[in-house]
């Protein structure tokens, strides 16, 4: 049976989107997902797991994560330590190798999902250093000298912000998508996922000042739509009605519980400048 995604009732998935992720699993090369931080990367294949039922392996990179822990790691030290206690465990050098996330999947019985997350925080030769196992879906074990095989071939995602640069021979086996910043009316539709209920003026209002604080000239960082909905949810809470949003806005050029939205004292900062000075202007 031909896997084809859709969107899920939670994920609201544009069409190119969509395209993009059933092209990279009909061609069966690793789907690399660009876009700035908060645009629903990471939660892309979680729903896409969701939407197939099948299992889903998550490695989350960091700037000190090297490739070989994809595969596994043998404790040397550990085995060391047991040889000289005159444990029985060290016979059987198995106990030793922790079994990484593309093992996991590899050995997995359903065709899994398998998420390299934030792949663009680790050094420069780690995608290079994944790309004979990922080509091959397969990798050699020195410490047993065993071969792990894919039983089925895993549908790879890759996330990045964009930080640094990839390797060109890494790029070439990928499918790309960028995925944009919603537009207003996507963002509305996402919106109403997560809140069904919610006020039609309230969410038009919060819409605009977030659209119009994105568009500010100088901000060090523009608001994301996982804080537009951490806001809303802070505006639901403290039961902010859309004419004191409005009030508010017109007074300052920082919005109401700007703290989900802001996250950095320069930007602050700029927004009660700009404020400042459209005060004078209009004096």
């Amino acid at each position: 049976m031909v896997m084809k995604f859709s969107g899920t009732a939670s994920y609201v998935a544009s069409e190119d989107l969509t395209v993009a992720v059933n092209a990279a699993i009909g061609l069966e090369r690793p789907l690399l997902i660009k876009g700035e931080p908060g645009t629903g990367k990471t939660v892309l294949a979680e729903e896409v797991a969701a939407s197939f039922r099948a299992p889903l392996f998550l490695w989350h990179i960091k700037s000190t994560t090297k490739a070989q822990q994809g595969l596994y790691e043998y404790d040397a030290v550990a085995r060391l330590r047991d040889s000289q206690l005159g444990d029985e465990r060290v016979n059987d050098i198995s106990n030793y190798i922790s079994k990484g996330k593309l093992w996991e999947a590899f050995i997995s019985k359903e065709r899994p999902i398998l998420l390299i997350d934030e792949i663009d925080k680790a050094d420069i030769e780690f995608p290079n250093d994944l790309l004979l196992e990922l080509d091959r879906m397969e990798f050699y074990v020195y410490e047993t000298q065993q071969t792990v095989t894919a039983k089925r071939r895993p549908i790879v995602m890759i996330t990045s912000n964009n930080e640094k640069e990839l390797p060109d021979a890494f790029l070439r086996r990928c499918f790309f998508h960028y995925i944009k910043f919603p537009e207003k009316e996507t963002m509305r539709e996402i919106v109403d996922v997560h809140f069904p209920n919610i006020q039609k003026r309230l969410v038009n209002e919060a819409l605009r000042i977030f659209y119009e604080l994105r568009e500010v000239p100088g901000l060090k960082k523009k608001p994301s739509t996982s804080e537009l909905i951490d806001w809303l949810k802070l505006l639901l809470v403290e039961e902010i009605p859309a004419e004191i949003l409005r009030s508010k806005d017109s007074q300052s050029a920082i919005p109401l519980l700007h703290g989900a939205l802001i996250k950095n004292e320069q930007d602050v900062h700029l927004l009660e400048r700009l404020a400042f000075l459209h005060r004078q202007e209009n004096t």
